[in-house]
C-alpha cells in the first residue's frame, strides 16, 4: 500500500472519530452546565483546556463563555480541531482515496460534512439534536465501514486511527472531570458528584454498561472502567488492544514482539496498562497519569508516522 493512501485512510478515520467525540464532550458539558450554579463558566474553560487548544481560544475569544466555546469547538473554520474542520479534513482525505474506500463510505462522509457545513450558516433549532445527529452520522459511517470494507491493510489503518483517537479522547473526558467539573472538595460523594460522574459515563455511552458491572457510581470504579476495562469499546485498555491487533496485522509481525518503532511504543504502553491497578493511577494522581498517557499516545502516533508514512530507515529496528 502507498504511504499516501495509508495516511489518508488513517486520518480520515481519526478525524471522524474526533468529530464525534467533540460532539460528545460539548453535549455532556452543556447538560452538566444546566445543573451548575448560574453564571458558572468553569466547565467550559475545562473543556477548552482538555482539548489542548486553549492558547488559540484565548487569543481569539478571551473568556470561555458557553457561546464562545460551542462556536469555537463546533463551527470555527480557523480552529483545525473544530467539528467542522475535522469533517472537512476527513472528507478531503476520503476524496483522495475514493477508489480504495468504496462509494457508500464516500457518500456517507460527504453527507456528514454537508450536514455540519449547512449548520454553520443557519440557526440551530436544537443544540442537543444537532450533536445527536453528529454522533449518529459517525456511527453510520463506522457501520458502513465495518459492513463494506475488505479486511486488508486499508481497513486496519482505518481501525488503528479510530481506536487511538478514541483512547485519547476517553482520557481527556476523564481529565475534564478531574480538573474542573467538580466545583469544590465538599461536593465529593454528594449528589452533584454522582451527577457529574454519571455525565462522564454518558459522554462515552458507557452508563448502562457500567451499571451492568457495578451497582454504585464511585470515582475509582469509573476510572477503572474507562481506563482498564478490556471489554468496553471506549475503554482505553480495549482501544489499545485493538490497535495492537491492527498494527501487527499491517506489519505481519507476531503479537508480543515488535518489528518497528510503532509496535514497540504501543506494546510498551499496552503492557504498562495491563499491570496497572486503579490504586496505582489514583496514587500517581489522576490528572498526572492521564497527562502522561496522552503524551505516550502521541508518541505512538508519531511512531506510526515514522514507520509507515514518512518512512524512517531506523524505525524498523528502533
Amino acid at each position: 500500500m502507498l504511504s499516501r493512501v495509508a495516511d489518508a485512510i488513517y486520518w480520515m478515520s481519526r478525524y471522524v472519530e474526533r468529530a464525534e467525540n467533540l460532539a460528545r464532550f460539548i453535549d455532556v458539558t452543556h447538560s452538566v452546565s444546566l445543573d451548575m450554579p448560574s453564571g458558572s463558566t468553569d466547565q467550559w474553560g475545562a473543556l477548552i483546556s482538555a482539548s489542548g487548544d486553549h492558547l488559540q481560544f484565548e487569543k481569539t475569544f478571551g473568556q470561555p463563555t458557553r457561546e464562545n466555546v460551542i462556536h469555537f469547538m463546533t463551527f470555527d473554520r480557523d480552529n483545525p480541531n473544530s467539528i467542522y474542520s475535522c469533517l472537512a479534513a476527513a472528507r478531503e482525505n476520503a476524496r483522495s482515496v475514493r477508489e480504495i474506500i468504496g462509494s457508500e463510505m464516500w457518500e456517507q462522509i460527504n453527507q456528514f460534512y454537508i450536514m455540519v457545513r449547512d449548520a454553520t450558516v443557519k440557526p440551530l433549532a436544537s443544540l442537543d439534536e444537532f450533536f445527536h445527529q453528529v454522533k449518529m452520522a459517525s456511527h453510520l459511517f463506522l457501520g458502513i465501514t465495518i459492513a463494506t470494507f475488505s479486511r486488508g491493510e486499508a481497513w486496519h489503518f482505518a481501525r488503528l486511527g479510530r481506536v487511538l483517537e478514541r483512547a485519547d479522547k476517553t482520557s481527556r473526558i476523564l481529565d475534564v472531570k478531574y480538573f474542573i467539573l467538580l466545583p469544590s472538595a465538599h461536593d465529593v460523594g454528594s449528589p452533584m458528584d454522582d451527577l457529574q460522574w454519571s455525565a462522564v459515563l454518558r459522554s462515552v455511552s458507557g452508563f448502562e454498561m457500567y451499571r451492568k458491572r457495578h451497582h454504585g457510581i464511585t470515582p475509582k470504579r469509573v476510572v477503572g472502567f474507562l481506563v482498564l476495562d478490556r471489554n468496553f469499546p471506549r475503554a482505553i485498555m480495549h482501544c489499545l488492544e485493538v490497535a495492537n491487533q491492527s498494527l501487527h496485522a499491517i506489519s505481519g509481525s507476531p503479537e508480543g514482539t515488535f518489528w518497528n518503532l510503532a509496535e514497540k511504543r504501543l506494546g510498551q504502553l499496552s503492557s504498562e496498562l495491563a499491570y496497572l491497578t486503579v490504586d496505582d493511577i489514583i496514587s500517581t494522581g489522576l490528572h498526572e497519569y492521564l497527562d502522561s498517557l496522552q503524551t505516550k499516545l502521541n508518541e505512538v502516533g508519531d511512531g506510526i508516522f515514522q514507520t509507515f508514512i514518512n518512512i524512517d530507515p531506523e524505525a524498523a529496528t528502533a
